[in-house]
């Protein structure tokens, strides 16, 4: 298929962004250069109470860049972001970027050992937090660590910033430089590497290509119909993909970006309004609790058209529309690869059809096709180069697993109806979805092994009441030790995200096994919330997002 036929399969806006943008021009620095040129002085972020142009961000970004390049940073560096949404990871990301190096944004709520596993498989020289977050630091040894030095930006409300975190020094980030120009880069160079819960063992490092940025932008842009004039609005933390693609939605289709500190169920139509926003930004979870707060007269006052809202159960979008006033569009993306499934007509509950440039097949465990109809695992492959993630960062043997046979495995259990259309069923892998969060199982339970007195922990997902996942944990003692459940989660509190957090704990003095000892979770699924079961929401047990000390 010629370019032309290709292009002419999106939208007129979507078309002629593919046409502006010839392949080796596919990069972050070329958006938003491009964006400069054509529309430079027009609103692109809005953040923390400012409006910031593109020549805004671009200046900023030249003088981030000769920051980090005072500081020894250089090209192919790994510079990692460990902040909430606020401007400075706006200015450290691109200043990053823009010096050829290469950007690590970390979830903020990272702790213990899967941070220390995060820094250490990246390489990072440099790690720039918020002084809150940066005294997880605390927990996390030097050993393996390639770190030089941690920035340390003020946590909001505050003015003092620590000097210390355990072992680790700590200093301000220093004053910008004089901008310089950007470093050249191709559409195939690592812009970033975003860490993806790990199944079977430790978080994967994804490395993402520039490209893959661009053709986030674009899909999304098609999809949503984003125009110019549209106010985009996300609360969606920027360590996500699904936050920083609306960053490239913004930049490519010349429209502005709002964004929010986080979502607040009691505030989410009153900002919409405030800001007039035409799109937002829903995960199912949100959808549900914003439809559990009591109606308001303004619920639908805002400009809000259409909220891409991936996950989102089908009886859920009726009553949505209903009672908000706007569409939710389904899709499927993922780290590894980009915005692949949306649009075609989607019915409430389906994901959408292939989009233009990608293949997908639902499979059985050879990787053979499956019929319409019948349930296997969606496997991914993108036309165009550079438009997916080249593979997880020092991770050889699970890159070639991940993307064995040529395909992409997604591990996500899906059907396909006889018109294309896809429907997600469940996770294949060993991960949990809580509230929008994927959760590695392997990695609470590391946590909960550390603990002396735990000897066995099995940790899988129970249905919640919001739609997604809640975790469970069931643990073998130790003989002769006692813990009390409360006991337990002081000790995970500091160690891991405070999402990670068990909700349910249950105590057994066995757990099923197969015939060679492994831990049957399957049965464990089944089983659920047992009577003998420690509910801490029940419990009146609360999770701090903040770094607490650790008890024991």
């Amino acid at each position: 298929m010629s370019m032309p036929e290709f292009s002419a399969q999106f939208s007129p806006r979507a078309s002629r962004l593919i046409d502006a943008f010839a392949p080796d021009e596919r990069t972050i620095v070329s958006m938003l250069q491009r964006r400069c040129e054509t529309a430079g002085d027009t609103p692109l972020l809005l953040i923390d109470g400012a409006v910031f142009c593109a020549r805004d961000l671009a200046d900023r970004a030249g003088r981030s860049a000769a920051r980090l390049a005072q500081a020894g940073i250089e090209a192919g560096d790994r510079v990692a972001l460990l902040c909430g949404n606020r401007l400075e990871f706006f200015d450290m990301l691109l200043g990053t970027i823009w010096l050829g190096a290469i950007a690590v944004p970390i979830n903020r709520a990272a702790r213990g050992a899967q941070l220390q596993h995060i820094l250490a498989n990246s390489g990072a020289r440099l790690l720039v937090a918020e002084a809150d977050v940066a005294q997880a630091m605390a927990y996390v040894p030097r050993s393996d660590l390639a770190l030089d030095a941690i920035w340390v930006l003020p946590t909001r409300g505050e003015d003092a910033l620590p000097e210390t975190a355990g072992e680790w020094a700590l200093r301000p980030v220093p004053q910008p430089g004089a901008p310089r120009e950007p470093a050249p880069t191709g559409p195939a160079d690592t812009a970033m590497i975003i860490y993806t819960s790990g199944t079977t063992g430790p978080s994967k490092g994804v490395c993402c290509p520039q490209a893959q940025f661009f053709w986030w932008g674009l899909n999304s842009i098609d999809v949503l119909e984003i125009e110019a004039a549209d106010v985009l609005l996300t609360t969606l933390p920027l360590f996500h993909v699904n936050a920083l693609g609306t960053f490239f939605q913004a930049l490519l289709s010349g429209s502005q970006l709002v964004v929010m500190d986080r979502f607040s169920a009691s505030g989410f139509s009153a900002a919409l309004t405030r800001h007039g926003a035409t799109v937002t930004y829903l995960l199912g979870a949100m959808v549900s609790i914003l439809l559990a707060t009591p109606d308001q007269p303004d619920d639908a006052a805002h400009p809000v058209r259409r909220a891409l809202a991936p996950g989102v159960p089908a009886q859920f979008h009726a009553a949505f529309a209903q009672r908000y006033g706007m569409t939710l569009i389904d899709g499927y993306g993922a780290t590894e690869s980009n915005f692949v499934i949306g649009g075609g007509d989607p019915l409430p509950g389906c994901m959408g059809k292939v989009r233009p440039g990608y293949e997908a097949i639902v499979a059985d465990e050879d990787d053979n096709p499956l019929p319409d109809g019948t349930p296997g695992e969606l496997l991914l492959r993108a036309k165009h180069p550079h438009a997916f993630a080249a593979g997880y960062h020092e991770m050889p043997a699970q890159t070639a697993a991940s993307w064995r046979n040529l395909w992409l495995h997604t591990g996500d259990r899906v059907w396909r109806d006889a018109e294309g259309r896809f429907y997600f069923m469940d996770r294949i892998k060993d991960a949990i979805r809580r509230r929008g969060e994927n959760i590695s199982a392997f990695e609470v339970e590391q946590v909960l092994l550390s603990h002396p007195d735990i000897t066995i922990a099995a940790v899988y997902p129970v249905p919640s009441e919001h739609g997604e996942d809640e975790v469970m944990a069931s643990l073998i003692l130790r003989d002769g030790a006692a813990l009390l459940p409360e006991a337990v989660l002081d000790f995970c509190q500091p160690r891991m995200t405070y999402f990670s957090v068990p909700r349910y704990l249950r105590f057994a003095d066995a757990l099923p096994t197969t015939e060679n000892g492994k831990v049957q979770k399957f049965r464990l699924r089944e089983m659920g919330i047992t009577p003998d079961t420690w509910d801490r929401e029940a419990a009146g047990y609360k999770v701090a997002r903040a770094v607490r000390a650790a008890a024991g």
